[in-house]
């Protein structure tokens, strides 16, 4: 019998012997909790918890259920031993980078790794889409954006016409998916990223900047042309980000279709009708129509500040989310209810990954639909 299993150890002296600190680290990135925060709630220094995350000290046995309590996770969290998922920041492509604050995109990174180590427990029950996420800066000649996103098109056996079901057909080639808010105490700033650098390529996007279904296809879009151009390029440059809004207005209107539909002169309820087709926003298609020659720079800022005035007004609204089940991710909620239909629990799945079952839900973009009690 090894000493892990000796009966007069009790749970925090087991998990203090197989403490791993990057699990601490993890635990309060997802809490978007401070060292100084959290080392309050032990009664010890901002640089005792820092040497702790380091791996320099190890925090005593009776100080690990009171950082579990506080970061809100089980005790067994902070134990090695599970698959572990190590995502650099620096290799992320974050959509508005340089309005993101470092801690939200620590904490958007953070919320990756767990998504994928979520993927990766539920592919022990359920195979999952083949990943089919070609390389196509390695393939084609020239690389353009716009040439990658018609082979795509091609490749996916994408119809001529509008691009639908954007983010459902993303998860259909095996692209993991989120939509997730960051908002907390804290207006979060992240809009989106994306990652090659884990076993699955992962794409994260927010509703916290708009609430707006043609700013997320746009975005999804976006970050695709990153995984299809800049799989192995370093992220942050201002050049990339470009190519990647070209590869996005491409594959969602390419230029030898939406040309047709477009004018020299733009009429509102026209681009409104387009607009709904394609599922493009007003502002993208004005946008398209100076890219493609159609309109002047000064004909394009005219109809730009026309459609601002109809939104400070009121009548020009955003389309929400919900309201187009195609672009709302499922791959991750519909692999675990067939997990579930084949023996799988909801606490079997948490205590594998050392969760809280509210964290599992939380990751999955389940939110609790019981009615609350209100006694009067």
């Amino acid at each position: 019998m090894t000493k892990f299993n000796q009966p007069s150890l009790f749970p925090e002296e087991v998990a203090a012997m197989a403490f791993d600190p990057r699990r601490l680290t993890q635990a309060r990135l997802l809490a978007g909790r401070t060292k100084q925060d959290v080392a309050a709630s032990l009664g010890i220094s901002g640089a005792a918890l820092g040497q702790y995350e380091a791996g320099i000290t190890t925090p005593r046995p009776d100080q690990l259920p009171k950082l579990a309590d506080s970061l809100g996770v089980p005790l067994d969290f902070f134990t090695a031993g599970r698959p572990l998922a190590h995502l650099d920041a620096s290799t992320a492509h974050f959509r508005s980078l340089r309005s993101t604050r470092v801690s939200q995109r620590a904490k958007a990174v953070t919320y990756v790794e767990m998504l994928w180590e979520l993927t990766y427990a539920l592919e022990s029950y359920v195979e999952l889409p083949y990943v089919d996420v070609p390389a196509l800066a390695d393939e084609l000649d020239p690389p353009t954006p716009e040439a990658a996103a018609r082979e795509l098109r091609r490749r996916w056996g994408i119809i001529e016409g509008p691009f639908r079901h954007l983010v459902r057909t993303m998860e259909q080639h095996g692209i993991i998916v989120s939509l997730i808010s960051l908002a907390g105490h804290e207006v979060a700033r992240v809009d989106a990223f994306s990652t090659s650098h884990l076993p699955r390529p992962m794409v994260m996007l927010t509703p916290d900047r708009a609430d707006d279904v043609y700013r997320l296809r746009f975005t999804a879009a976006h970050e695709l042309g990153h995984l299809i151009l800049h799989h192995d390029v370093a992220a942050g440059d201002i050049e990339k980000e470009k190519e990647a809004d070209r590869f996005a207005a491409e594959l969602l209107a390419p230029s030898n279709q939406i040309r047709e539909e477009l004018s020299a002169r733009i009429r509102l309820n026209a681009l409104d009708e387009v607009s709904q087709r394609w599922g493009v926003s007003q502002k993208a298609l004005v946008y398209r129509s100076r890219e493609l020659g159609l309109v002047s720079d000064s004909s394009a800022r005219r109809v730009y500040q026309k459609l601002e005035q109809l939104r400070a007004s009121g009548m020009l609204k955003n389309e929400p989310i919900k309201r187009f089940p195609g672009e709302i991710p499922v791959l991750l909620s519909s692999a675990f209810k067939l997990a579930l239909d084949n023996g799988l629990t909801l606490e079997k799945l948490a205590a594998r990954l050392s969760w809280n079952p509210s964290m599992v839900r939380a990751i999955l973009g389940e939110t609790n639909s019981r009615p609350k009690l209100r006694l009067v």
